[in-house]
């Protein structure tokens, strides 16, 4: 009998099995990752002298400011990005539907990233606002 005689050796090596290890494990990085990240952000803001615009600038002006910042930023998009494409795969069901959800989730994504990026890079590098 060979394995594609039994039940079991019909359904070996189909369904989500080859990708639900390697996003769990994504999922769970990025989660700690946004954790490390938001206790960083918090203990910074809350050891600053004030939260006026100038401090913040300053603080983000300086390499321990705006690189974690940066990563907070890149960290936060893919994890939301992520989030949400599970969303939408559970719950639409229309394979138009979803590529399209997909794609508009992707644009937001990358666009709200870049801006953001942006406007940390115009603070870092002491363009004006």
């Amino acid at each position: 009998m060979s394995k594609s005689d039994t039940a079991a050796g019909q359904v070996r090596d189909l369904g989500s099995a080859h990708h639900g290890g390697e996003h769990w494990i994504r999922e769970r990085v990025m989660s700690a990752a946004m954790v490390l990240l938001g206790i960083w952000l918090l203990a910074s803001l809350l050891m600053l002298p004030g939260l006026d615009q100038r401090t913040l600038t300053e603080w983000l002006r300086g390499a321990s400011g705006a690189v974690p910042m940066a990563l907070f930023i890149v960290v936060a998009f893919k994890h939301a990005l992520d989030g949400m494409k599970v969303v939408v795969d559970d719950y639409v069901h229309d394979e138009g539907n979803r590529f399209l959800l997909s794609g508009l989730l992707l644009f937001l994504a990358v666009g709200g990233a870049s801006l953001a990026l942006f406007a940390l890079a115009k603070i870092a590098f002491g363009a004006a606002a």
